[in-house]
């Protein structure tokens, strides 16, 4: 009786270990990672010459996304860009791009963010803080992101500012503002499947 009621009591015991263990361990799960969509996907950046806008954009570039509508804070976000598949759509130019004073692409051929806070800003809106590395120097930027579903592809698409020189983007003549100006609009579009509905 005694063999018994003790391998009844263990039985218990572990079903009321599991019981309140396991909530908390679902809890601490991560949300699941959505998958890019490269082709419907792009990152593009504005800059202006003698006042004239510029536009080019990457080819080449890779996004890690595990975030949950729902629970926002808990989310990650990370992006990984080739910044020698920088393209103005210049043959001249584009050659130009890798070099040093540019990109330097032979020493620094990956940009990356990674995001440090999300928070929801509004229906299908949100915030994400992050670092932002290029050329080997990092700078904290809040990122708006606004999301959208169509079937099963979720959309986000948003659009800040940097400041190119403190990247080092556009060394010696080229530091001349009046020539390139110093702040470049980055714009995104990342289509994923994966995602919770909105």
């Amino acid at each position: 009786m005694t063999s018994s009621f003790l391998r009844t009591s263990r039985r218990a015991t572990l079903a009321l270990t599991a019981a309140f263990a396991l909530p908390g361990a679902i809890a601490l799960q991560p949300a699941a990672a959505q998958q890019l969509v490269p082709a419907q996907s792009e990152i593009g950046f504005v800059s202006k010459q003698m006042g004239v806008p510029v536009e080019g954009h990457f080819t080449k570039f890779s996004a890690q996304v595990a975030l949950d509508p729902a629970k926002p804070e808990a989310g990650k976000v990370s992006l990984t860009v080739d910044t020698g598949s920088a393209t103005l759509g210049v043959k001249e130019t584009d050659a130009e791009l890798p070099k040093p004073v540019w990109f330097n692409v032979a020493r620094f051929p990956q940009a990356t963010f990674q995001s440090s806070a999300i928070r929801a800003a509004g229906p299908g809106k949100y915030e994400v803080r992050g670092t932002l590395s290029i050329k080997g120097a990092s700078q904290e930027v809040t990122v708006p992101v606004a999301l959208a579903q169509s079937g099963a592809t979720t959309t986000a698409t948003g659009n800040f500012a940097i400041k190119r020189l403190a990247f080092k983007i556009g060394e010696n003549e080229w530091a001349d503002t009046s020539m390139v100006a110093d702040e470049v609009q980055v714009k995104f579009k990342l289509a994923f499947t994966g995602m919770a509905k909105l």
